[in-house]
């Protein structure tokens, strides 16, 4: 099943995700950099690091098993996103470009995974 990760959409978009996701952590208050900001930042970092660890997989349904995760990972950090912004650590504009981005990778992922099946 071997493919290269690097040649997936989905996974070029969430490593875009990611980048937005570090960016908007930048002016969190320092004392969250082990909370909020560390765990938003593992669950971005983990959605392209589950498509890529997938691709080394050897059947579909394993990496559709990764697939999975990334998209677990890309919910619980909608989440945090949401709870960024009720906590007034980032606007209401940033929380919904970011929002808009996960859903949109998640709906890639998900499309993908379908195609997989």
């Amino acid at each position: 099943m071997i493919k290269n990760f690097k040649n997936l959409e989905i996974w070029r978009r969430s490593c875009r995700l990611v980048k937005m996701t570090y960016n908007a952590t930048k002016g969190f208050p320092s004392e969250e950099r082990f909370g909020l900001t560390a765990q938003m930042r593992r669950a971005a970092v983990s959605a392209p690091s589950n498509i890529a660890e997938g691709c080394g997989r050897k059947s579909n349904a394993d990496f559709c098993r990764f697939l999975d995760i990334s998209l677990g990972s890309l919910c619980e950090l909608e989440t945090q996103f949401y709870l960024s912004c009720d906590l007034d650590f980032l606007t209401k504009q940033e929380m919904n470009t970011l929002v808009s981005e996960t859903e949109q990778v998640r709906r890639m992922i998900a499309a993908y995974q379908n195609k997989m099946r």
